[in-house]
């Protein structure tokens, strides 16, 4: 079975990398102390600062496996990659809600690096795959759990 191909931009490459880097030479050395350090205080059966040190050390190794792989099958989209013509991964683009007048701003991003809070959305959400692809001035539909959300491409940026 071959791994999906995670899709991310520079910036979403960077960060998972310095993460990475972080768990591997910060986070796993300070859980190892903290682990010796638990021990230290003798009888480890009832001691709480020891299970919590090693369910944190669980963490970090699988966040470090999860990490490695993600960027082991990373595609990295370049700005020479975005265009402005269609909506793509990479792209930064303008919504106008047709029901409400509301606008928004997303940027259209890999699954990895999706941030909602940050208005970074993933091109595998409802509303990444609806305006997927579309050019600028199209109305797409985005069904949604509270019905169909109808929205306008206003802009399309890199």
């Amino acid at each position: 079975m071959s791994e999906k191909e995670v899709i991310l931009t520079p910036d979403g490459l960077k960060r998972l990398e310095e993460e990475l880097e972080e768990l591997k030479s910060v986070k796993r050395k300070e859980v190892a102390e903290r682990i010796k350090e638990a021990i230290s205080y003798g009888d480890i059966s009832e001691n709480s600062e020891y299970e919590e040190a090693k369910n944190e050390q669980a963490f970090i190794e699988g966040r470090i496996i999860t990490l490695e792989k993600l960027l082991r099958n990373a595609r990295v989209i370049r700005n020479d990659d975005v265009h402005t013509d269609v909506v793509s991964i990479g792209s930064t683009v303008k919504l106008k809600d047709l029901e409400f007048g509301d606008e928004v701003e997303y940027t259209i991003v890999g699954s990895a690096e999706s941030d909602p809070f940050n208005n970074k959305i993933s091109n595998e959400s409802p509303v990444g795959k609806a305006i997927l692809n579309k050019q600028k001035g199209a109305i797409v539909e985005v069904n949604v759990p509270a019905g169909v959300i109808q929205y306008k491409i206003l802009d399309i940026r890199k």
